[in-house]
């Protein structure tokens, strides 16, 4: 039997198999200050001075140290240099305050003070290369951005390696990556279920035994000039407009996130690493509708969505979630109709243990060893959650983290006759199970997980109330190898192209 509340982990940093394709257009938007047009894979960056591990692994890189009082690079001062491979400036994309609805979509509460703004210190980095991150920053942000030529350029990868990091930023993201490689196309017509980013232009790391934290804010949509096409829009405490991997051993990311936890504009995968979020929407998103894939092939994510604007999947993903292995402890919001896990396009659990609550139940595509649960009254927060095989034998626990009244249990020895009880009630039983593996592992306690003043609430759940309701799955399973059908009302992306205009601090 299983107790899912804490965990030892040492999980070898995972690969996929093959690279894929570029992508069709780059990014359209770049902070104000970056004038490169792009020598990306010259990769200019500085000689590796700091060492670690990640997941039994050595890794080399240019060693940034983050402090209020300057931030070091290979223990020099950073560069105000704008072409250096790392400098540093007061000039963060933010959504100011008294604009207009000509501006962009923000309200009064999303929007900031220039004086706010201009106490943040920004982190550019501007050379392909790997880079050590370490120190504590209480006002800035790691902002990646390689030129407009990165997103078709193989060679144009930043991996950032958090080793003890904690980055605080209350008008944006902690950290950012704008413009690197796209590994992957936004072409609707061929977008499958079974991606690989392995050659991702973004790489977070995670040190092993470092714990690193992100209390991270959002911009709200700015407009282009004299039009209502994005600009600007970051809605991820940590967000990528590319293809982006997380990586690690044991090392842990505690990310604490206004709005939304950790974005991606097109793929995100998670191949290692112990990944704790608490967010005020979305736990993880990726956005690119019907085309996005959402992978998880190793390491622990517990998330705790909902903290704040009174609704949130766990995750959210505008096209496919695919679980492969590791844990998966994905909460939706205590008060509003969100799923634990939530796909546009379909939902595959093909190993790991995964834990998903709340109020909604998206179809489950396919997979194996899984059994929905739906309660007639409320599950609290804290409440403990017993799970239960045909033989009678305990399989797991776990506490709830949000209240919830629907749920979803994979793991191994989950089959039909499979059963989940609190000690107050029984669960109906749903879905099905079936055969198949076992690559899970428990998730940590949130030990660490700070909150930001500006939103993030801790551990655990916010008592709540709200109409609950099972929800039938709405999604047909795909045949194998058959593309989605296209929608007829998407009409596609608003971006169109590199823009370097923006509001930035001064």
């Amino acid at each position: 039997m299983k107790k899912l509340t804490a965990f030892a982990l040492a999980l070898c940093m995972a690969l996929t198999l093959s690279a894929c394709g570029a992508k069709d257009t780059a990014a359209d938007a770049a902070p104000a200050g970056n004038t490169d047009t792009g020598t990306s894979a010259d990769t200019q960056a500085a000689p590796a001075a700091g060492t670690v591990t990640v997941g039994g692994r050595t890794v080399e890189g240019t060693k940034v140290m983050l402090s209020d009082e300057g931030v070091t690079v290979d223990g020099e001062a950073a560069s105000t240099d704008e072409s250096a491979a790392v400098y540093t400036a007061n000039d963060v994309v933010f959504y100011p305050e008294g604009q207009d609805e000509t501006y962009g979509e923000g309200g009064a509460e999303d929007a900031h003070s220039q004086s706010e703004a201009d106490a943040h210190t920004v982190v550019h980095i501007t050379k392909a290369g790997t880079y050590i991150v370490s120190g504590s920053m209480s006002a800035g942000q790691i902002a990646v951005d390689l030129g407009e030529d990165a997103a078709a350029d193989p060679d144009a990868v930043v991996t950032l390696v958090l080793s003890g990091a904690d980055i605080t930023c209350t008008v944006a993201p902690g950290i950012i990556f704008y413009r690197v490689y796209e590994c992957g196309s936004t072409d609707e017509a061929s977008a499958v279920c079974d991606v690989d980013t392995s050659a991702a232009g973004a790489v977070i790391a995670l040190a092993d035994g470092s714990v690193n934290t992100v209390n991270g804010s959002y911009v709200a949509k700015i407009y282009k000039p004299d039009t209502t096409k994005k600009l600007h829009k970051y809605d991820g405490a940590v967000y990528s407009k590319m293809s982006l991997n997380v990586e690690g051993g044991d090392g842990v990311l505690n990310v604490n996130a206004e709005n939304e936890g950790l974005d991606s504009e097109l793929h995100l995968t998670v191949n290692g690493g112990v990944i704790n979020i608490v967010s005020g929407d979305d736990g993880v998103n990726a956005n690119e509708d019907y085309v996005s894939v959402i992978t998880i092939n190793g390491g622990a994510v517990n998330i705790a969505a909902g903290r704040g604007k009174g609704e949130g999947d766990g995750i959210d993903s505008n096209g496919w979630l695919v679980i492969n292995g590791g844990s998966l402890m994905a909460a939706a919001c205590s008060t509003s109709q969100d799923s634990g896990i939530d796909s546009e396009m379909g939902i595959y659990l093909n190993g790991g243990t995964v834990i998903a609550t709340g109020a909604m139940l998206d179809a489950i595509a396919g997979g194996s060893q899984y059994k929905t649960f739906s309660f007639q009254s409320k599950v609290s927060a804290g409440a403990v959650c017993t799970v239960t095989g045909s033989d009678g034998g305990e399989i797991l626990t776990f506490d709830a983290v949000n209240d919830f009244t629907l749920g979803l249990v994979r793991a191994d020895g989950v089959d039909d006759g499979a059963a989940i009880a609190t000690g107050e009630q029984n669960a109906s039983s749903g879905g099905r199970g079936g055969k198949g593996g076992f690559g899970g592992m428990a998730p940590p306690d949130f030990d660490g997980a700070v909150p930001p003043d500006h939103g993030g609430q801790a551990m655990p759940g916010i008592p709540g109330s709200g109409d609950e309701r099972p929800v039938e799955p709405k999604d047909p399973e795909l045949p194998d190898g058959a593309a989605p059908p296209a929608p007829p009302e998407w009409n596609g992306s608003d971006d169109t192209g590199p823009v370097t205009d923006g509001a930035v601090g001064t």
